[in-house]
């Protein structure tokens, strides 16, 4: 991978943990409605949710992210811990 491809996919990344199981995934905020996620682990042995998603044969690759997560980011774009650019 270009350098570049590697500084666009990666700038901006915070660590964040899941306020509800603690798993910790790399977040930044794009947009108020764009949110790049990269876990750090595998999800469904991390997360709970992801965990139950998969017992039940979903196929959690499809999955966006947990609830759980998402009350996270919204925590701390709220605390100040993430920024989105103008």
């Amino acid at each position: 991978m270009k350098p570049e491809t590697v500084e666009f996919l990666t700038a901006g990344l915070r660590p964040l943990n899941c306020r509800s199981c603690g798993t910790c995934v790399l977040v930044k905020k794009n947009s108020m409605q764009h949110t790049s996620i990269q876990w750090t682990s595998d999800a469904s042995r991390s997360c709970p949710v992801f965990a139950e998603q998969k017992a039940s044969g979903a196929q959690t690759a499809l999955l966006d992210t947990c609830g759980n997560l998402s009350e996270s980011i919204e925590a701390a774009l709220k605390d100040g811990l993430l920024e989105v650019p103008e």
